[in-house]
Order: structure tokens, then sequence, then C-alpha cells
């Protein structure tokens, strides 16, 4: 059997060293100049979290020191870990099958390959497959095979490499103490496709083909807009004369209760409405944090858009998390000092820190688990430090930036109504209406509405037939 699986762009894992990170950038080879192929980790297919180091599984391992290479950031948070081979390619240099070493495997090496087909361990070369679980006639007796040949297909262009798809063959039995010869071979093959359309055999480009009916988009977008001010038109209308009896000042606390005291439903509490709340720091922090977030998430896609990523949409996140807390302060101090907030250093800690040590807490324990297992996902220390060191020198002090400028700019109080002295007293609730029920039923009105769809789907099929 042959599995045949096209890799991301050779770019990434092909390199000259020891000047990989000029190979990096430039992607220029001569004729017969050194190229590198980067493994990069193992894993279960159904699993793709969890990932281990390539030589984890007992591989050909080159001989003497084995050159590593760590991605950016992004790819290090994504437990990407680069690791020279030892296959020795030549640009534009076909090659013949060819051994890698000679494999022996002893009762564990035999057992770790075994307990790898079974779960379906691919690798990244970036992908293909350990072996295969072959069974007889009757779907029994399970034989594990290995795969102990690989096919590299290069395509080329020029002094660049565009393309490379790797088969395998030459399936073996598992056996313990039997050696077995790895080998592989190479084609280099002349393509058309220029460096810069590399990535297009990746995108579904006729998509983006069809016709967009920007007429439909329009007529959609305006009659949102219409109905959108009708609503507030009539919202106005009605509300005007409430709005302008609640904002009288000129008038004493007796007559304005007089006014409204015929009032019934949500009009009772709209004195109470911005009073400050109990937890007035978290909720500001929490406020603030959730205005940097869709700030954030707009200017990811508007980056995304205008296609700047490239891959590194994880340290993306980072730079601009880190960027938009200008605007998590900014909110947060505003909305803290209008509500009569004394303490804002505070409420400013709090605002900074609230995401960034909740995110902090939740991959401490993976990371720990992640060490336990020895798997490839855990983050090493100094990528630790190093978002460490991004949220104290740059989080950190725009957040301070942002409370101070909230607090001056956008600190004065401006309910549309006063606010009483004496708080409503809240009525006693129904058991049924207390905060845990509803939020169990919450939760369970998704999944009814599914059963539901799906008992009148299963209805309509059979009367359909």
């Amino acid at each position: 059997s042959q599995i045949g699986k096209t890799w991301k762009f050779i770019n990434h894992i092909l390199s000259d060293s020891p000047s990989y990170l000029r190979k990096e950038f430039m992607s220029n080879y001569e004729p017969d100049e050194k190229v590198i192929l980067w493994v990069n980790k193992v894993g279960p297919y159904n699993n793709p979290q969890e990932t281990y180091n390539y030589f984890s599984l007992p591989f050909c391992h080159p001989e003497g020191k084995v050159a590593h290479r760590w991605g950016g950031l992004g790819e290090v948070l994504g437990g990407n870990e680069l690791v020279d081979s030892g296959i020795d390619l030549k640009y534009r240099k076909n090659v013949d099958r060819t051994s890698i070493c000679e494999l022996e495997l002893d009762q564990y090496k035999a057992a770790r390959f075994r307990d790898a087909i079974e779960n379906s361990y691919w690798f990244e070369l970036f992908i293909g497959f350990v072996g295969e679980l072959r069974y007889d006639k009757n779907g029994e007796n399970a034989k594990h095979v290995l795969y102990t040949h690989r096919n590299f297909i290069i395509k080329y262009n020029g002094n660049h490499i565009i393309h490379v798809n790797l088969t395998q063959d030459g399936a073996k039995a598992v056996e313990d103490g039997k050696v077995y010869d790895m080998t592989y071979s190479v084609k280099w093959i002349p393509t058309d496709v220029t460096f810069g359309r590399r990535f297009d055999i990746y995108l579904d480009y006729p998509f983006f083909e069809h016709q967009i009916h920007w007429f439909s988009i329009f007529n959609s977008f305006m009659m949102v807009i219409f109905l959108t001010g009708l609503v507030s038109m009539i919202l106005m209308r009605t509300l005007r004369n409430d709005y302008a009896k609640y904002a009288r000042e000129d008038d004493d606390l007796e007559s304005l209760e007089r006014d409204v005291s015929e009032e019934s439903g949500w009009k009772l509490v709209h004195g109470d409405v911005f009073r400050p709340p109990r937890y007035l720091a978290l909720l500001t922090a929490v406020i603030g944090t959730g205005a940097q977030m869709a700030t954030l998430i707009l200017l990811v896609i508007l980056l995304a858009i205008f296609g700047t990523l490239r891959g590194a949409i994880v340290t993306t996140f980072i730079v601009c998390y880190a960027l938009t807390s200008f605007i998590s302060g900014y909110v947060s101090g505003g909305m803290y000092s209008r509500n009569g907030g004394k303490n804002w250093i505070k409420a400013m800690i709090l605002t900074a820190s609230l995401f960034p040590f909740m995110c902090f807490g939740i991959g401490f324990i993976l990371n720990t688990i992640a060490i336990f297992y020895g798997s490839l996902a855990a983050i090493p220390f100094g990528t630790i430090v190093v978002v460490f060191v991004i949220w104290a020198f740059i989080s950190f002090p725009l957040a301070l930036l942002g409370t101070v400028v909230g607090r001056n700019w956008n600190g004065a109080p401006n309910n549309p109504c006063r606010v009483k002295t004496i708080p409503r007293p809240i009525p006693e609730k129904k058991w049924y209406l207390t905060p845990s029920v509803i939020s169990l039923m919450g939760d369970c009105y998704p999944l009814e509405v599914f059963s539901l769809r799906c008992i009148l789907s299963s209805r309509l099929s059979g009367i359909t037939r």
C-alpha cells in the first residue's frame, strides 16, 4: 500500500545549514547545494493536540549532535520544534533507493511502533503515517506493518523549491529482533508554478471567482438601516416624556415620586439602574477586557483580509493583544470613575491582569500535564518568559496609560436620570427564577431545540417515505 500526502510549502521545513535563517526568507538554492529536511512531531491522528517529539519513536537517528530550530513565538506556542532528519538531500539531484540506516527492533522499540500503529500515529515532515494495521479476510488477526521506504517528489522552479510530495511503501511486519533497511529516494521535477504562487494549491480560488450579488447585499444593508432607524424613532417618541421627567433636577423627591406613582414594570427601577454595583472593580475590568477583545478580533480579521499574517496568527494575536491594552484601560478607567470608584489602582491592576492571569492559570495546568507525559505541546520556559516580558513592558503600561486617560477624559458621570438615595427593595423570587435554575434551563434549551428538530426531521422523513 502507498500513502501520498502533499506537504505544506517546503520553505517551512527545508533550509540550508548553518545559515538556515538566510534560507528561511530567501529560499534560494544552487544545484547540488545541501538541503536539510526538518522533521517536526508525531502523534495520534484522532487527537491532533497530543504530539510528541519526532524521535520519541525509534526512527533512524542522525549521528552526532542533532541540529534544532525553533520558529517564531506562535510556532513555539503551537508545539512545533524542527529537528534535522539526517537525510542527505541535494538540490535538483535525483536519488535512487538509498539506505538511511539499518533499524534493529528490540522488544521495547517494537512495542513502541506497535502502539504508534494501533493509534494511527502520523508524523510531520509535514504529513505521513508511521505504518498501518492489516487484517486477514475475516477482519481478525491484525498485523502491524511499518513503512520502510520514503519517496520524495520535489517540484522546483529555478532556484526555488515549490512543492514537495511524500509517498511511502516497503511495508514490512513489525517483529522483535528484526533488522529493517530504512531507505529513501528523491526525484526532482521542474514546474511552471512561480515562487509567488506557491500557496495557490492550498487556497480555493474558484470560490472567490463566483459573482458577488452586490445589489442583494446593498438591499439587505439598507433594509437593516431602515428598520433600525424606524425602531429607534418609535422608542424615542415613546420615551421622550419619561426621559425628560427623570432628568429634571428642579423638582423635589416628593413630586418625582408622585409623578411616577402610577408607573409599573421596568419604569419602577429607573432610579436604581445606574447605582454602582457591589463589585465595581471586577465589573469594569470585565467590560474593559470585553472591549479590548472585540477590538482585537476586528484588528486580526482586518490583517487577515489584507494578507499580512502568512501563518503567524498566534504571534499576531499576542502582539495585537498587548497593543490594544490601552482600550481596556480606557473603558475600564472611565466606567470606574463615572460610578464613583475611588481605588482606581486596584481597578487598573485587575483590568490589566484578569484575562492574562486566567490564561496563565489554565496554561500552567495544561503545561504541567504536557511535561508529565513528555508531549511536544509543552511550552518552554524561555517562551513563557518572552510572553511575560511582552505583558509586563507593553500590555501593562498601556493599560495604565489607558486608565489614566479614561479617568480624566471619560470619567464624568453622565447618567440619563437621577439615582435614588434609598435602594428599592427587591421582592423575593420563586425558586424557579433564581439565577442557578435559570442558568441550567438556558443550557438545556439548545439541547431541547436540537432534540425537537431531530424528532421533527425523522417524522417528516417518515411521512415523505
